[in-house]
């Protein structure tokens, strides 16, 4: 029996392991995004002053662990053995949901996760001791509800919201969505007090005003970091909390004075950037906000877990079924050594995690001051919304003066940058990243010292968010868009705790009912699920690598653009010879699979095209070079639309059960293909090696094509006459060599342009 508690309390902590790294990878962009998003500082220095940061928080992580025992359901109302089952339903649940979503690299709660994932885990568990338990097992809580006055008599009835703690399961709940508002609305307010200081020409005014912002910047972070988030570290005494709290107000005037001093001699006498100053130390202390508020998301359950069976292990000769939690109501202190050790993982996670770069590109993309990729499209809501927001500021317009309008508009005129060097450009300035960190730094850091897992998620994401719309980030041109990702990852949020909720009820259902093999079969699923992801997104990265050609510059473009041409190419080959054999097989399945692959190379040439104007931008101001490139994507596309149209009605014809086609059609048909492959290698590799290029014989090649598609037409049109194939049938095949026919000639059109193109780009430099 202590063999089998002592797994699970192994699993746990491996759980725990695995948590951390998916966690801090979805996390990652609470305290990186500011930094990165203003281009501060290069990404090595930023990653080293976060995981100090980390590390420093990990420290003050101590009071907050009690959430995980006690926060969120009563144990004292548990058996060691329900309570163990749990913990391991949390963390099997947090694990598969943090790690999905990272994979999909949408920024998610894992506060909320881990509240809604408890709440679930102990509301399965009540639900199984009331409805299939044993009258007698219900005694021993009874009794221990009648002694602290929980309930009236042994003989009274008990239901489920008995186990759960719920006064403060509502002020959690309650505290992590009114964040959503208050984090929205103070980011929005302070950032645009802030432009109409310094406006986006802040470096003038920065001289007179920085030294005052910086002071104030860092007695926020001092009070609300060092003394409030203070609370809970592990080295505070009594004597200095009480010493801290009387004087409050004096530490914080001597704070803002001091600093403001410093600060001013400083930029005095050596130029220092104060804004960089305040970004950076702004990313250390909200990272180590993050890690004193949200380490408990990752290790409060294992470390909960470890401490159940330290409580047992006091005397294994009870039973485990007979063991009530009672030692987890009171306060339990966590070794340093295991917060430590935890930090070091986050650490290493930050570094090496690459889905934590897709999770921080996701928050960079909404939050960026300028045009580019919009990753959301709009929907009816956002566009309601932002027509709403524009009649608001209509009528505001009409009542306030015309003189205090014009000069709050010029406030908000951004700099005038140079577009070609577009990869050089911040998302955002220096201001506004500043203000995302104090603001965001301020609310989490007030939620610790009240014992509140606000969601570090939702604050500094929606801190970010209303600092875009205060900053007129999200414009005429991109506001649908933005609102339209907002709603998406709100929403996202909302499905966590959904889902965190059912999925934690069923896993502790199953882990009940199927005991130690479920639980064997449950820490494989995690494998495996942990594995598919992984290989999603490694999937989805090379996908994204191999048709990077928007990020272009003069120097880059034509290699960029024929390695996309020809990988799309390669794939319409593959993919036309994979319908052609799937069609004389009538696999559907197959045919499925070709039409997945070729509408995913598509979509990303569709992308290009509607981001058109963003590549342009980047190359020089010569119209000849951007209408070149312009007809290299038409053709490009074209060829795309050519092979969806030869695939959807194949697949069409044998969904619906047709006769197939003829054994000399099929040939016919593979005849083509392959006349059809030889152009476009040969178009390929003239592409890949201009120097090898061989005009002449890509134009035979499509001579070729073009004869034996004439002939097979002929050959059908007296198939058809001599009734030979039926109507279904020959419209197949005649549409079939049609598209073929119209492809030969895109293809050679994108030969011939891309040729021009590139000509064009060597012969201008």
């Amino acid at each position: 029996m202590e063999t089998i508690y002592l797994v699970l309390v192994i699993i746990l902590v491996l759980l725990a392991i695995s948590d951390l790294i998916v966690g801090v990878s979805n996390d990652a962009v609470n305290f990186l995004n500011s930094a990165i998003g203003s281009k501060v500082a290069s990404f090595r220095t930023i990653m080293i002053i976060a995981a100090f940061g980390v590390l420093f928080g990990a420290v003050f992580s101590q009071g907050m662990m009690e959430v995980a025992r006690k926060g969120i359901f009563n144990p004292s109302m548990f058996y060691f053995s329900e309570i163990m089952l749990i913990f391991l339903a949390v963390m099997i649940t947090d694990v598969i949901l943090l790690d999905g979503f990272n994979t999909l690299g949408m920024p998610t709660s894992t506060t909320v996760s881990i509240v809604f994932e408890l709440l679930g885990a102990a509301v399965g568990m009540a639900t199984v001791k009331l409805m299939w338990g044993s009258p007698e097992s219900l005694l021993p809580i009874k009794q221990f509800m009648v002694d602290n006055n929980m309930l009236r008599d042994i003989t009274s009835e008990i239901n489920v919201a008995d186990f759960i703690n719920t006064s403060k399961a509502l002020a959690i709940i309650s505290g992590i969505f009114l964040s959503v508002i208050v984090a929205f609305s103070v980011g929005a307010i302070i950032q645009y007090f802030t432009r109409l200081v310094f406006s986006f020409n802040y470096k003038v005014r920065i001289k007179w005003f920085g030294a005052i912002w910086g002071g104030l910047a860092f007695s926020i972070i001092t009070f609300f970091i060092f003394i409030k988030g203070a609370k809970g570290a592990s080295f505070m005494t009594p004597e200095l909390k009480d010493w801290f709290v009387a004087n409050t107000w004096q530490i914080m005037a001597i704070s803002f004075i001091g600093w403001t001093i410093f600060l001013q001699i400083f930029q005095w006498f050596f130029k220092l950037n104060i804004l960089k100053l305040v970004v950076l130390v702004g990313t250390f202390s909200l990272a180590m906000a993050f890690a004193g508020n949200d380490l408990v998301n990752f290790i409060g359950v294992p470390l909960a877990g470890y401490s159940s069976f330290m409580a047992w292990m006091a005397d294994p000769s009870v039973n485990p079924d007979d063991l009530l939690m009672v030692s987890m109501s009171g306060k339990v202190a966590t070794p340093v050594l295991f917060l430590i050790l935890a930090g070091l993982i986050m650490v290493l996670t930050l570094f090496f995690s690459k889905k934590a770069k897709s999770v921080v590109k996701t928050s960079l993309d909404l939050s960026r001051q300028g045009m580019g990729d919009e990753r959301f499209q709009p929907t009816v809501i956002s566009r309601s919304m932002v027509r709403t927001g524009i009649n608001i500021n209509n009528g505001i317009s009409k009542v306030l003066p015309d003189s205090l309008i014009n000069w709050a508009n010029k406030q908000f005129e951004p700099l005038k940058v140079d577009v070609k060097k577009q990869d050089e450009i911040p998302a955002f300035d220096l201001i506004r990243a500043s203000v995302n960190l104090v603001v965001a730094s301020i609310l989490i850091a007030f939620g610790t010292s009240l014992k509140l897992p606000l969601s570090t998620t939702y604050v500094t994401f929606m801190v970010a968010m209303g600092t875009s719309l205060a900053d007129n980030a999200w414009g005429r041109e991109s506001a649908v868009y933005r609102v339209a990702g907002v709603i998406a990852v709100v929403g996202g949020w909302f499905l966590t705790a959904l889902t965190a909720f059912i999925a934690a009820f069923i896993i502790v259902l199953i882990l009940n009912a199927g005991g130690f093999y479920a639980i064997i079969a449950m820490v494989g699923v995690v494998i495996y699920v942990a594995y598919r992801t992984h290989i999603h997104h490694k999937n989805k990265n090379n996908k994204i690598e191999d048709n990077e050609i928007e990020d272009v510059s003069d120097n880059t473009i034509v290699e960029k653009s024929a390695k996309t041409i020809t990988k799309n190419l390669e794939v319409v080959v593959k993919q036309l010879k994979a319908v052609i054999k799937n069609m004389e097989k009538e696999d559907l399945k197959g045919l499925k699979a070709s039409k997945k692959e070729i509408a995913s190379v598509t979509s990303r040439t569709k992308y290009l095209k509607d981001n058109l104007g963003v590549i342009i931008n980047k190359l020089r101001d010569d119209t000849d070079t951007d209408f070149y490139f312009v007809q290299v994507l038409d053709y490009l596309r074209e060829i795309m639309h050519n092979a969806t149209f030869i695939i959807k009605p194949v697949i069409e014809h044998v969904d619906n059960n047709h006769k197939p086609l003829l054994k000399e059609q099929i040939d016919e048909l593979k005849d083509l293909c392959t006349l059809s492959a030889d152009l476009s290698s040969r178009i390929v590799l003239s592409i890949k090696n201009p120097a090898q290029a061989d005009e002449e014989a890509i134009l035979n090649s499509q001579t070729k094509l073009m004869d034996a598609i004439k002939k097979n037409t002929k050959t059908q049109f007296r198939r058809l006459k001599a009734a030979k194939a039926g109507t279904k049938n020959s419209v197949l095949y005649l549409h079939l060599i049609d598209e073929w026919r119209n492809m030969s000639l895109n293809l050679v059109n994108l030969y011939k342009s891309y040729r021009d193109f590139s000509d064009y780009q060597s012969n201008s430099k």
